[in-house]
């Protein structure tokens, strides 16, 4: 029996028509439609939005998963009164359905039983139509990490195209972007005085379109912190045939994620213009206590009679905080989450620690305590005036801002109290940490390896080239080195043998095929072996996706070389996972052709033998017997890209932010 079958529907937001009857309403105030199958836990949006509207006394339902080649789904639950808030779900559709290959994923973390095919690609657009088809005239408002990272004209990988903005394809009145609260509640409010959708394009957050016939000077943002300018991006159709003016767009975009001074930003599409107001201030820490102290059930909906992956890897972790202010170039956080972190209060995640605790189910183990990045918590500029006009884009690259405390004191006193909670066995720290503000602390590192390390810690060092790691906007390899030095040591201290996981990407714009000879002569010297590999995989809006599409870093708009056939992304692949003796033909070929057949032998240094492995010879063979039967293997497949050759040091794997 699954842990959600102990729970009475009534106790969950209504998902069906009868659910809607059962609680005697004649219709909901606000539908939200979600491509995740509905959990009640605050890691979930849909959960977490829909839970800050019933506090606030508005009618909310659960539209799960909806069968979208029909409207029948959405007239069955009935119109909503205000609006329908349309969502991808947690994560961006085409990541989730999508390898770094294009090739189809065979398991959905966020359906039932990891099923496959309960959403199309890019629900959103889709959504909103059967929104409009079931209920004309309703407004519809988009969000999620999906409509967020395509606000803009934006590059699109797996079409392999510039796209127009979300608001464009989908046709929705308006689009919140980042993390929600405090738009959607603000939105109801203005719906439920005014019934205009209009009424909400002053706020922080969103995105809207202006009619043909609109001016954009009647529609005035009041930004109080900002300069009060209006910046246009190169028109869509520019930077769909003009990869400069690509580049340009994305530096200002980047430039204006700061709410403390951000601008608003308008770009053109067609006769439309698409208008993108300054992001929401940070919540403060009484708002983030509210948000998360709601009355979720921690569980998913009583209907589901099988585990949700997701929800499975999370059900006993915390949340303490989010945004970024790392600035890496590869990732959506700051874009999404923001950069300024906001944090909990002690008390606010000691009562969800408790409340896990008490469930009958728990096991003793709080799988997580952290965030997209464990170690920030409370973590903030010391000088909020400098902060408030400050845009550099990250905060620890290429060094630590002076101005950036970096005390780690919270966190400690946050993970000492957490393990003191009856009925806690042990707390395990498992978002992983950025090395460069560990070290920083000795305190935070000892007690980490002392009581919040499960054997393994993950880190991220991405690569080893410091050119490669300068692009990304990640410290130098010398952090890595230097903390993975006083990690072990305070491990032994501990009386403790633990690992580090460390983390690398293949094929990042700037990483050829001598600089991943580089990162496997490093592995090979330092002992470990992947079991798993990371390609890279351009995001939406991301600068890295930028450099990929355009050849040219955005910022200084100097040439990047960037690696895009597939053969040259599994021979990248396969020089990460030298060790696994399928990989043997595809290593010597990329040693050969990089003039480094010093790394071929018997040698202590050499990455693979003289001679090929009796593994690599019989899968050339069986390859070339698939493909005289015309079945061929799958394109794209790494050969031995899931072999599990046994970690010497550490090894793991990680679904992209």
């Amino acid at each position: 029996m699954s842990r959600g079958t102990l729970h009475s529907p009534l106790a969950f937001l209504p998902t069906t028509a009868a659910e809607i009857a059962d609680r005697g309403w004649d219709q909901p105030d606000v539908i939200f439609v979600t491509g995740d199958a509905y959990i009640d836990h605050p890691s979930f949006a849909a959960a977490l939005l829909s839970r800050l509207l019933e506090r606030e006394g508005y009618r909310v339902a659960i539209l799960s998963q909806p069968d979208w080649r029909s409207a029948d789904a959405w007239r069955a639950l009935g119109t909503p009164r205000l609006f329908y808030a349309v969502s991808a779900g947690n994560m961006d559709s085409m990541i989730n359905h999508y390898t770094a290959n294009r090739k189809r994923r065979n398991e959905d973390a966020y359906s039932p039983g990891g099923q496959i095919g309960l959403r199309p690609d890019r629900p959103t657009g889709v959504y909103a139509q059967r929104c409009r088809e079931a209920a004309p005239g309703v407004p519809v408002v988009i969000g999620g990490v999906e409509a967020s990272l395509r606000r803009v004209a934006h590059y699109d990988y797996w079409a392999d195209t510039v796209k127009p903005s979300m608001l464009v394809t989908s046709k929705a009145d308006l689009l919140g972007y980042g993390m929600g609260e405090q738009q959607i509640v603000e939105i109801a409010r203005r719906l439920d005085a005014t019934g205009s959708i209009e009424s909400c394009r002053d706020l922080r957050g969103v995105a809207y379109r202006l009619g043909a016939r609109e001016d954009l000077a009647a529609h005035t943002f009041p930004n109080d912190a900002g300069d009060g300018r209006t910046l246009e991006l190169p028109d869509f159709e520019t930077v769909k045939s003009d990869v400069r003016a690509f580049a340009d767009a994305t530096r200002i975009v980047h430039q204006e994620t700061n709410p403390l001074n951000a601008r608003r930003v308008v770009q053109r599409h067609g006769d439309r213009l698409v208008v993108i107001n300054p992001p929401c201030l940070p919540m403060e820490e009484p708002e983030m206590d509210r948000a998360y102290d709601l009355p979720y059930q921690r569980r998913p909906h009583p209907s589901y009679t099988e585990a949700i992956p997701a929800h499975e890897m999370i059900k006993d972790s915390v949340s303490i905080m989010r945004g970024c202010f790392g600035g890496c170039t590869f990732c959506s956080i700051t874009l999404h989450q923001g950069r300024a972190i906001q944090s909990r209060s002690k008390a606010s995640v000691m009562r969800e620690v408790e409340q896990i605790a008490s469930d009958p189910d728990f096991k003793g183990t709080i799988s997580d305590l952290g965030g997209p990045t464990a170690n920030m918590y409370r973590m903030r500029c010391s000088k909020p005036e400098v902060e408030a006009i400050c845009r550099r884009q990250s905060c620890i690259h290429p060094t630590v801002c002076k101005l950036l405390d970096t005390d780690h004191g919270p966190t400690v006193e946050l993970l000492k109290e957490a393990r003191s909670v009856p009925g806690v066995k042990r707390v395990h720290v498992a978002s992983g940490i950025r090395m460069d503000l560990a070290r920083e602390d000795d305190e935070y590192l000892e007690e980490m390896a002392a009581h919040h390390v499960g054997g393994h810690l993950k880190v991220a060092p991405e690569h080893v080239s410091d050119s490669v790691l300068t692009k990304m906007k990640k410290p130098a390899n010398h952090t890595f080195e230097e903390f993975a030095e006083r990690f072990e040591a305070a491990s032994k201290r501990a009386g403790k043998e633990q690992y580090l996981v460390p983390y690398f990407i293949a094929s990042h714009p700037g990483s050829g095929i001598a600089e991943m000879i580089e990162l496997a002569v490093f592995l090979k010297q330092r002992g470990y072996r992947p079991r798993q590999v990371q390609d890279f995989i351009p995001a939406p809006m991301d600068v890295a996706t930028c450099m990929y599409y355009t050849g040219l870093d955005p910022m200084t708009m100097q040439p990047v070389e960037t690696v895009k056939k597939l053969q040259d992304r599994k021979m990248q692949r396969a020089l990460m996972q030298y060790f696994a003796p399928e990989n043997w033909f595809m290593v010597r070929k990329a040693l050969l052709e990089a003039g480094r057949s010093d790394l071929i032998g018997d040698g202590p240094l050499c990455l693979i033998p003289e001679r090929a492995p009796k593994e690599a010879r019989d899968q050339r063979r069986s390859g070339a017997q698939k493909l005289g039967d015309g079945r061929g293997a799958r394109d794209g497949q790494c050969p031995g890209g899931q072999r599990d050759s046994g970690p010497r040091r550490g090894s793991g794997s990680r679904r992209r932010r």
